[in-house]
């Protein structure tokens, strides 16, 4: 196992050196650069030999507490590590794997794998030693960078249990975890954290949005035995939760209660539709009071109630609509037996206000809207285990991209959340600007690139329609020498 390696790594260096704590280890960062009361002890008591054997044996116990399931850096060999899935191959549907640093990168010694070509299937995995993650912390980390700005795939991995057959894995192999990046469109641009329970896949109900530029990224999914979770997009948390709430794994702690819940429209329709006739027979304003039939009786659910002190004022409803215009007059030549009897015209009333409609207040009784209140689930069963994944044995990445270049590196599978930050900082953030550096260069070499083949392509059509207009002027020679021989018939006619 990786923790072994480094146990022994770390018992040397420790047993020669007084180097700082903090500075040799990932997990030795955890301990206090000040000896240990105890090792200040072995210091005074024995000498410095006692204090360098008590710091490698503290430092053994915290290496020993913290595990690297799997490690792929994928330096030279890994090859020999991988196993490339036929998936898809008899249909000519499978993609390679390239091993490259890429176009940019921030360390040309770092290589990663990566897709092509376009329009294909990919599918590879590794195996590690079988392990549950019962009682510890479960991470999963790797770095994925689109190089091809990816308009449409899948950048995840997977954690696999049991025996699979390597050569076979694809998109129909069942799987404990998936997580990573997917992308398609505008309506698709989300982290993924399935969970897998029984057969089925239980998708992550809160949104996590994932990066879409060109450029290295880190993703971490750290799963703790209190249940709890947390997903990471370059060591910055961006998710976090229980796995109760934020999956559907178990059946809801709590269920409205059945024989308190309110009669909904559908209820309704569905008796209505048994006696057609009472469609006619019940006006839609009974049918909206049949609605709250079941609320409780001292349920108060509207929110404003008339105001009792506001009275229509006496005489109100004999205003009328109209009145004479009392600025009209008779015209003067109005003759009342031809014209009959003048009558001046009317106006809009401007004390006349509509029907009356007593004010609202707020209702001081007001419950607001009803629900049905809740009641512990009688189908729930807590599940203490339900972080658990036993016998992972396989991480495997199964993507289809309709274009292709995405790089992926540094995998990691431990139970130490500190190691993998170190990992990610040693890897992604050590070289990170590096590689900002070298996509902006890149950039604008293409840029410079397009700009000289735009004006090419100009100067091209410029030459082009100055060759046509020279054309346009030169005759042709058959036209020149008809012309030449009517000039010469006519000097001729001429002299006749």
């Amino acid at each position: 196992m990786y923790t072994r390696d480094r146990l022994l790594e770390a018992y040397i260096r420790r047993s020669t050196t007084l180097l700082p704590l903090a500075s040799a280890s990932p997990v030795a960062a955890s301990l206090s650069a000040t000896p240990p009361p105890s090792a200040a002890m072995a210091v005074r008591g024995g000498g410095l030999l006692t204090f360098c054997v008590a710091i490698a044996a503290i430092t053994a116990l915290a290496l020993v507490s913290a595990e690297v399931y799997f490690e792929e850096r994928f330096d030279d060999g890994w090859e020999d590590r991988w196993v490339k899935s036929d998936w898809k191959k008899d249909e000519n549907m499978a993609g390679e794997w390239i091993h490259t640093t890429g176009k940019w990168s921030g360390d040309a010694n770092d290589k990663g794998i990566q897709t092509n070509p376009d329009y294909r299937f990919f599918a590879i995995s590794a195996k590690f030693p079988e392990f549950s993650n019962k009682d510890k912390t479960l991470v999963i980390q790797y770095s994925v960078k689109h190089e091809q700005k990816l308009d449409c795939g899948g950048g995840y991995i997977k954690l696999l249990s049991g025996d699979i057959d390597q050569k076979a894995f694809g998109g129909e192999t069942n799987y404990s975890i998936m997580f990573g990046p997917d992308i398609c469109g505008y309506s698709t641009k989300k982290v993924h954290a399935i969970l897998t329970r029984n057969g089925k896949n239980h998708l992550i109900k809160k949104d996590v949005t994932c990066e879409t530029d060109q450029l290295t990224h880190v993703y971490t999914f750290i799963i703790r035995p209190d249940a709890t979770y947390s997903i990471l997009i370059d060591n910055s948390e961006k998710q976090t939760g229980s796995l109760y709430s934020d999956w559907s794994i178990l059946p809801p702690k709590q269920i409205k209660d059945p024989e308190a819940k309110k009669v909904r429209l559908l209820f309704i329709y569905q008796y209505l539709t048994l006696v057609p006739s009472f469609v006619v027979l019940i006006p839609y304003s009974r049918i909206l009071n049949i609605v709250s039939i079941l609320q409780p009786e001292d349920w108060d659910d509207k929110e404003f109630i008339p105001d009792p002190e506001d009275v229509k004022p006496e005489g109100y409803d004999d205003i009328p609509k109209e009145i004479t215009d009392p600025d009209a007059k008779k015209p003067e030549d109005w003759d009342d037996e031809e014209d009959g009897e003048w009558a001046a015209p009317t106006i809009p009333n401007p004390e006349y206000k509509g029907p009356w409609t007593q004010k609202k207040i707020k209702n001081p009784n007001y419950k607001g809207k009803w629900r049905a209140p809740m009641i512990d689930n009688p189908d729930f069963k807590d599940d203490p285990e339900i972080y658990v994944f036993p016998d992972l044995k396989y991480v495997g990445i199964e993507l289809w991209q309709v274009k292709s270049g995405s790089i992926f590196d540094n995998i990691l599978v431990t139970d130490d959340p500190e190691y993998a930050v170190k990992l990610a900082e040693e890897t992604w953030g050590k070289h990170k600007d590096a590689e900002k550096a070298a996509f902006d260069e890149a950039e604008k070499k293409k840029e410079e690139e397009e700009a000289a083949k735009s004006d090419d392509e100009e100067s091209d059509d410029e030459k082009d329609d100055a060759d046509g207009k020279e054309d346009e002027k030169e005759p042709d020679e058959s036209e020149s020498e008809e012309e030449e021989k009517e000039a010469d018939g006519t000097t001729k006619h001429d002299e006749l």
